[in-house]
């Protein structure tokens, strides 16, 4: 086979245009720090390797979408390591945290007293990623959280957490606007009864109370993370669709795949709009099949985006693992990136340096220019709001993200409105 021909050596040279250097060999990238005894602590002035720990639900009801952000994740470590931007390569360990807060405790402890991480990055459930937020800033480590819930940079943040995945508010900004102008302001709510689906119903309540005097909620469902059958649900819903506009749903992964397959086959999008924060994620839309057609969905990344640097991260993703990336693959790659920028710009693996740093810096990203604000640490993304459409081929709804757009300065709360009183 020639080099033309080899996939690895295109993503190569994909990345080696991304960096605007020449590309060395990979060390480390297999994800191995080595004997845990070698660790030897943070160096202020020269350093080769930065250790981190990668924390994804790789089992349980997340674990699609732990996998999807894991290669992210990993391709991002290789994009650092082979780019001559960078005077450090990052060595790592993979932890599965399921989607239990406890288990996403126990393992970032692990991380952190038996590997000598400086750095963590993953989760997917908000409930994990507080947890693990929690330890961070108990150890004085920085971390890049891969959950949504608001509070991770609001009413819970802290200096050493730096987000690049869209949050709720981001995300129920776009959606609010939508609905309150083509389908109406009385909404009923079903969400996952945890901090997630909390999140995502406080915040599209409070954006349609600003946005509409005659804002009504009507009424709300609440079903336990890892449920399969929402008959009973679905049942309620549908006595009450006629006292109500849209159904906002929130939920995300195996569970409202599950959901939406069920509304679906119940034509429950026949008697009212169903709107939700995450059904255009490939996984959902998977689990979910021709059922979800239909449904609307909040966007918040498309590989087909013509902005940033985002198609030389498709072409280098499409030839590292043969598929798309979706949602969390370009936030574990652009979380890695956003955090390596940190570390060479503050000339240390120091944790308490390189957050100094990370504060408001500016970064190339799949989105263009973005930065962690200093105010909560939360990136600037733009937002969209789209629809599952009948897919082209086979069984997996395809989805739009025309319907509506937010550029990332009209889609975040200002600051004051967010309750982050954590950061220095």
């Amino acid at each position: 086979m020639s080099r033309g021909d080899n996939p690895h050596s295109r993503r190569r040279d994909v990345l080696k245009a991304m960096t605007g250097g020449s590309v060395a060999s990979v060390i480390g990238l297999a994800g191995c720090v080595g004997d845990p005894e070698e660790a030897t602590g943070r160096d202020d002035e020269e350093f080769d390797t930065v250790r981190l720990g990668v924390l994804e639900p790789r089992t349980g009801e997340f674990a699609e979408l732990g996998e999807e952000r894991h290669q992210g994740n990993e391709l991002g470590i290789q994009w650092v390591n082979e780019s001559d931007e960078y005077d450090f390569e990052f060595e790592y360990e993979s932890f599965d945290t399921q989607t239990d807060p406890a288990d996403a405790t126990r393992e970032a402890e692990e991380a952190i007293q038996d590997y000598g991480v400086d750095f963590l990055t993953g989760c997917i459930s908000s409930s994990s990623a507080l947890a693990v937020a929690d330890i961070a800033e108990e150890n004085g480590v920085v971390y890049t959280p891969g959950a949504a819930d608001i509070s991770i940079t609001g009413d819970n943040c802290s200096e050493y957490v730096f987000r690049f995945e869209t949050n709720t508010a981001q995300m129920t900004e776009v959606m609010a606007q939508w609905t309150d102008d083509e389908l109406g302001d009385r909404i009923f709510y079903h969400i996952a009864d945890y901090v997630y689906g909390e999140s995502v119903r406080d915040e599209f309540e409070a954006r349609m109370a600003a946005l509409s005097d005659s804002y009504e909620n009507v009424g709300e469902t609440a079903s336990d993370p890892g449920a399969t059958d929402f008959d009973a649900f679905i049942t309620q819903i549908q006595d009450e669709a006629d006292e109500a506009d849209a159904l906002v749903v929130g939920m995300t992964g195996a569970d409202l795949g599950i959901f939406l397959q069920q509304a679906g086959e119940r034509g429950l999008q026949d008697d009212i709009p169903i709107v939700t924060t995450t059904g255009s994620f490939t996984p959902v839309r998977g689990g979910a099949g021709l059922s979800a057609v239909g449904v609307y969905s909040g966007v918040r990344y498309s590989p087909e985006l013509q902005i940033g640097d985002n198609q030389a991260f498709v072409e280098a993703y499409e030839d590292e693992f043969d598929e798309l990336p979706d949602n969390f693959s370009r936030v574990g790659f652009d979380s890695i990136r956003m955090l390596a920028n940190g570390i060479q710009e503050a000339g240390s693996r120091d944790p308490d340096a390189v957050k100094e740093v990370l504060n408001g810096l500016e970064h190339e990203t799949i989105f263009g220019p973005n930065r962690f604000r200093e105010c909560d640490g939360q990136a600037e993304n733009p937002v969209w709001m789209g629809e599952l459409v009948e897919p082209d081929d086979g069984e997996v709804p395809g989805v739009t993200f025309d319907l509506e757009q937010l550029e990332g300065e009209d889609a975040i709360p200002d600051c004051e409105d967010v309750g982050c009183d954590g950061r220095a």
